[in-house]
């Protein structure tokens, strides 16, 4: 079954799009999105997954499981950058270990989506509730990499420029990609089953090939930060590949022992097994430039994003069908 699936992810029409961009690099195509065209496609995908929560939501009892999912992955954004930062600093510094823990504590919205696409493909339901999990488990990981770097910093620097949490706690939990999830949450949540019939055509039937474009645009960016990842050494590829599938096991049991349903428990592993390239990258220039992004940037998006969107999404599902019986 495991295969079956696998074989049907990566003939799915997003992945194959992103392997084109891949291949697209390898070959030294010209081809290319400019960037102005990507933030369009990435604004227009959070929009949409933000908004379909919140209809769905509207739509769906308010149940003490739901809450349960809710409390679970806050949990789980605080226990995974503790746990990380514990394993990077037997080779690393503090600063960096604590980058690449808030990396890995830290969430991908486009791997989210991309494993929304895949359960609508599968004719699994999946929860509006998810979405709001989502937005959740993003920024807690930004503020606890920062205080474990400060707490464990090698070389604290008391006479260094002066640090404003006002700003850290913004970027955390007001960066555009929050915002935009939890206002297109509400307003979903809010305007319901009418609201949602206004915009499906445009929020809706799209999406897909929206998707694809954007899918295309990521695998030339991924393709271009591999070779970065020849300065990383083999610790940190071998944690870029290995702590997402452990991050997703973990959440799977804990699914399956709340009594989430298949396409949340799926939804669930997805989130702590991804890693941010978006958000928490931007939160460690401005909180902690010391730490090298040549490290976290393109563990994050050269191994861990493709290895989830081709490989561990489908193997996921296959772990929770087995373990459910």
């Amino acid at each position: 079954m495991t295969l079956q699936l696998i074989l049907d992810n990566l003939a799915n029409a997003p992945v194959l799009f992103f392997m084109l961009g891949m291949a697209a690099v390898w070959l030294k195509s010209d081809l290319d999105v400019p960037q102005p065209v990507a933030k369009l496609l990435s604004l227009y995908l959070l929009m949409s997954i933000g908004f379909r929560g919140g209809y769905e939501l509207s739509t769906s009892e308010h149940s003490k499981v739901v809450l349960e999912a809710l409390l679970l992955c806050g949990a789980m954004a605080v226990a995974v950058p503790l746990w990380s930062f514990a394993v990077l600093r037997w080779k690393l510094d503090a600063t960096n270990a604590a980058a690449i823990a808030a990396t890995y504590g830290s969430i991908s919205a486009v791997t989210f989506i991309t494993a929304s696409n895949f359960l609508d493909q599968q004719n699994i339901h999946h929860g509006g509730h998810m979405v709001a999990a989502m937005a959740l488990m993003e920024s807690p990981a930004i503020v606890i990499g920062i205080l474990l770097a400060r707490r464990f910093a090698d070389n604290p620097d008391p006479g260094g420029e002066e640090f404003h949490w006002g700003h850290v706690l913004r970027e955390a939990f007001l960066n555009s990609a929050v915002l935009l999830l939890l206002g297109s949450l509400l307003i979903g949540l809010l305007t319901g089953e009418r609201g949602w019939k206004g915009v499906k055509p445009f929020m809706d039937q799209p999406f897909k090939g929206v998707l694809c474009l954007f899918l295309l645009d990521m695998g030339l960016v991924a393709a271009r930060r591999m070779n970065d990842l020849r300065k990383s050494g083999a610790f940190l590829v071998g944690f870029a590949l290995l702590a997402p599938p452990v991050h997703a096991v973990i959440g799977i049991l804990l699914a399956h022992a709340l009594g989430l349903e298949k396409g949340d428990a799926l939804l669930l592993a997805v989130l702590c097994g991804s890693a941010s390239y978006i958000a928490v990258p931007a939160a460690m220039r401005l909180s902690l430039p010391k730490a090298n992004p040549g490290l976290y940037v393109p563990m994050a998006l050269a191994v861990t994003f493709p290895l989830n969107v081709t490989l561990g999404i489908p193997a996921y599902l296959a772990a929770i069908s087995w373990l459910g019986g």
